[in-house]
């Protein structure tokens, strides 16, 4: 009973105040039920820069970053709907992740990956395409056909 509560709690609270707290005061352009794990590295020397989509999770460790300091240069993300970015991945500046993807955990994307794709590596590389993925870029090809994971 308390652990529901304070998962309860956390999610109202918590939460929907960082997201707030991006959207509103650093100005980020995040769509509606978007999951941002605590630990996401989101660029707030150009936080206009970042654009997430709906429906899209960045799980613990990620790093978007939307400018070179070194070249001098401020590069918007745009990350599509229900993406799943994975584990300790990096976003660099400039980048568009279409629609559906999948970036697997420690890829660190250079170039831009197109809609209904899975990447990953270093650099990371298109590794299959036309994937079809629900909400938070659960897979629905796989032989799941449910989005609500169990």
């Amino acid at each position: 009973m308390i652990s529901k509560l304070r998962n309860f709690l956390f999610r109202k609270i918590v939460v929907r105040s960082t997201l707030w707290w991006y959207r509103s005061v650093y100005g980020m352009d995040i769509g509606d039920h978007t999951r941002i794990s605590r630990g996401v590295r989101l660029d707030r020397t150009n936080p206009q820069g970042i654009h997430i989509g709906s429906y899209t999770a960045i799980t613990k460790g990620v790093s978007i970053i939307s400018h070179d300091f070194v070249m001098r240069q401020w590069r918007p993300i745009r990350i599509g709907s229900n993406c799943f970015i994975g584990f300790n991945a990096v976003i660099l500046p400039g980048v568009t992740i279409g629609d559906g993807c999948i970036v697997s955990a420690n890829s660190v994307v250079v170039k831009d990956v197109p809609p209904n794709c899975v990447a990953m590596g270093n650099p990371a590389r298109v590794v299959e395409q036309n994937i079809r993925t629900s909400y938070w870029g659960i897979r629905l090809d796989k032989g799941n056909d449910s989005p609500v994971a169990y």
